[in-house]
């Protein structure tokens, strides 16, 4: 399948992704990167070039996860798209050669150099880093090898970023992320359990397109998609901010979809775009769903009690704790969904703040039992 190039018109169609659907990913991905709609026909020159960027995935300590849902990202497909400007030389689930002729085909990419390296999975270092050997080789020295000619580095998954499950107490068998261990190249992560393959299409589209990785914060994770909290654009931020909170699964405020922040919800700590891009070709998301935040965009996040309210105050600031009176009116779906985000952060945020501004000039000081401030024994807000 051959990607149209720019010039051509939308009549003009491959055998699987038309004109249209091109320049509709291609507005999807700047939509994605938060970048001005002009972008578009950047991005668009750039995906139809004929080069291909040459791509080894590595996978370690992991359950393959992520290369399952990249595989079955849509509109279009990885393979309608990402697969036709990369060259993926190298991926043991994927490819159809085996034993001495896949290596063969690693090693070649490798010596050539220029390509781009992802990593699924931790490394392991317990045991002479026996615990995970693929063809004889250690999973520390598949990763250096394979990182020693990489243009760039990304790691997905919440066990390549971070060490995931592998490493979660007691880490038996030492278990690290890429950038734990790779110093000299640019480490882009993109935790998740399983990743979100949006965010890897739209970092490679950004990398085609402007020849670098996007910005990163301290965690090595793309702006774009990990630079709010899952709190700020949640569409159960109106609940929250009017101190109504599920009790218990499948009681009236679980029903009517309220927060989820007293069933250890940890939206408030987690920095992800999940309620934009959401999964399964965007229909939904966990709280979506009626569950809980685990944070798995979150270092360490297995070692968290999944169902254990957090320490609010010491990820949000005071000022975003629900208001202190009940509100005036009830709070719809729709309602909440405006005020909690699934406009954006800025409207999420915005909303957020004015809902509790309006909360908090209604003049009534009566406090209930569910909006009242202060920590219980838990650290959660009663």
């Amino acid at each position: 399948m051959a990607i149209q190039t720019h010039t051509e018109t939308d009549a003009q169609v491959s055998s699987m992704l038309s004109r249209r659907d091109f320049l509709a990913f291609c507005s999807l991905m700047a939509g994605a990167l938060a970048l001005p709609k002009s972008s578009e026909e950047l991005i668009s020159k750039a995906l139809a070039s004929k080069a291909r960027v040459p791509v080894v995935w590595l996978e370690l300590q992991d359950c393959a996860g992520c290369s399952e849902a990249f595989l079955r990202s849509s509109a279009p497909t990885a393979a309608e798209v990402v697969l036709d400007i990369l060259s993926v030389d190298y991926h043991e689930t994927i490819m159809a050669a085996s034993g001495k002729r896949a290596e063969e085909a690693k090693e070649a990419t490798i010596a050539a150099g220029g390509y781009l390296l992802v990593v699924e999975g931790s490394i392991s270092l317990d045991e002479d880093n026996g615990y995970c050997c693929i063809g004889g080789k250690s999973s520390v020295q598949l990763l250096e090898e394979a990182a020693k000619n990489a243009i760039a580095i990304v790691a997905v998954g919440n066990c390549a970023s971070f060490g995931g499950l592998p490493k979660a107490n007691p880490n038996p068998t030492n278990a690290v992320g890429v950038m734990d261990l790779i110093k000299d190249k640019p480490v882009l992560n993109i935790p998740g359990c399983p990743m979100n393959p949006v965010n890897l299409t739209a970092t490679v589209v950004h990398f085609l397109t402007f020849g670098a990785l996007p910005e990163m914060d301290a965690l090595h994770r793309p702006m774009f998609a990990f630079g709010h909290l899952i709190h700020d654009n949640c569409e159960r931020r109106g609940h929250f901010t009017a101190g109504e909170f599920v009790r218990e699964w499948g009681d009236e405020g679980h029903r009517l979809g309220y927060c989820l922040y007293k069933m250890g919800c940890k939206g408030p700590m987690t920095y992800h775009n999940c309620p934009s891009v959401r999964f399964n070709e965007g229909t939904n998301w966990p709280i979506g769903a009626g569950h809980p935040c685990i944070g798995c965009s979150e270092p360490g996040f297995w070692d968290l009690e999944t169902y254990t309210p957090i320490e609010l105050a010491k990820f949000t600031p005071p000022e975003q704790y629900p208001g202190i009176v009940p509100p005036e009116r009830e709070i719809t779906p729709l309602g909440a969904a405006i005020t909690g985000g699934t406009l954006g952060v800025v409207v999420g945020a915005a909303g957020a703040f004015a809902y509790d501004m309006m909360t908090r000039q209604a003049g009534n000081e009566q406090k209930t039992e569910d909006a009242k401030l202060g920590p219980d024994e838990h650290g959660d807000q009663k």
